[in-house]
């Protein structure tokens, strides 16, 4: 049966890591952006990158991105927004490839043991969508999978990031060396539930909106839009948790470039910053504003690159199950849930 091909591992997989690399390079310059906003004036002194970082700390206070941006091209030319665009590209490729692997083998999983344990009614309980909750646990799940293997890339990413002396290979010895590859991961308890809700927000919309349909495949357009509105809300639910992870990594950066300061969370691989003890800090010294420092470019690059991840990976979706499967034998196996 046709049918069988609908939502394949490979297919998902394909189409997801090809969208996730485009789109992440694409948005490059946006992502080095947000990153550098969010790990800007945390401690009011520039460490790291003394003066670059106590300028850009100042003059993110008083004026908006598109100023800051031209601020931090003056100072540090084009290639800020270029340096790591590969590493970046990576990992962003190999995120969204092991997160749809997991979730749509997962996704197969729980469809099998549905239909065993409803037997009686196989064609009904194969054919109902899954539950919001259902997807929403799937996702979480997904988006542990792939930590083991893209957190050190996006700790070397945001090194690259944040750092004037831009030689890729001399920052993962650094974080190699310290043994920092994970610092941040607590964030993930809550950070799980970004993509999770994202997709899943995705996934139903996208269900009721085919569910009339004789062709059940979104458009470009479509496809598009949903993104940025998934990718919206889900954004919003839980960037002061992305803030505190970007805080947590470049505390890390800054401990080993400045090995005078004796503070806090910088006792090195001994005794990690919880991630409730910078948000508590962040909060204490500069309040609601201080926890959403970046969304800003935050929700501008994550919206645009959310959008076309999806947008790409939905249209090159049905051609890659073709060239694999060969062509559909009805219109109904373009269906995916």
């Amino acid at each position: 049966m046709a049918q069988e091909h609908e939502d394949t591992i490979l297919s998902e997989v394909l189409s997801a890591s090809i969208g996730g690399a485009v789109s992440a390079s694409i948005l490059y310059p946006l992502e080095v952006l947000k990153t550098r906003i969010q790990a800007d004036g945390d401690d009011g002194d520039g460490d790291g990158d003394e003066g670059t970082a106590k300028e850009e700390g100042s003059s993110k206070k008083s004026v908006g991105m598109v100023e800051y941006a031209r601020r931090l091209y003056e100072k540090e030319g084009l290639q800020v927004y270029v340096n790591g665009i590969e590493t970046s590209a990576f990992q962003s490729s190999m995120e969204k490839a092991f997160y749809f692997f997991a979730y749509t083998a997962l996704k197969n999983v729980h469809a099998t043991l549905r239909h065993l344990l409803t037997s009686s009614n196989s064609s009904n309980a194969s054919s109902s969508p899954m539950s919001a909750s259902t997807n929403l646990l799937l996702g979480c799940l997904a988006e542990w999978a792939h930590l083991p293997v893209t957190m050190p890339i996006d700790c070397l990413t945001t090194a690259i990031q944040t750092s004037q002396k831009q030689n890729a290979f001399k920052l993962m010895l650094s974080i190699l060396k310290e043994g920092n590859m994970y610092k941040g991961i607590q964030a993930y308890y809550v950070l799980c539930f970004k993509p999770a809700l994202q997709y899943t927000v995705f996934e139903q919309v996208k269900a009721f909106l085919l569910k009339s349909r004789k062709h059940k495949v979104l458009s470009a357009a479509e496809s598009f839009a949903l993104g940025m509105v998934a990718r919206t809300i889900a954004t919003v639910a839980v960037f002061p948790f992305v803030r505190a992870k970007v805080v947590m990594q470049t505390q890390k950066k800054k401990a080993s470039s400045s090995t005078t300061d004796g503070d806090n969370g910088d006792n090195d691989g001994n005794k990690p910053v919880s991630v409730m003890t910078v948000l508590r800090d962040v909060y204490k010294s500069k309040g609601i504003p201080g926890l959403y420092q970046g969304l800003g470019p935050e929700l501008t690059r994550g919206v645009f690159s959310a959008a076309l991840m999806l947008m790409i990976k939905e249209q090159l979706n049905g051609g890659i199950k073709t060239l694999l499967y060969g062509p559909p034998s009805t219109n109904a196996s373009s269906i995916r849930k």
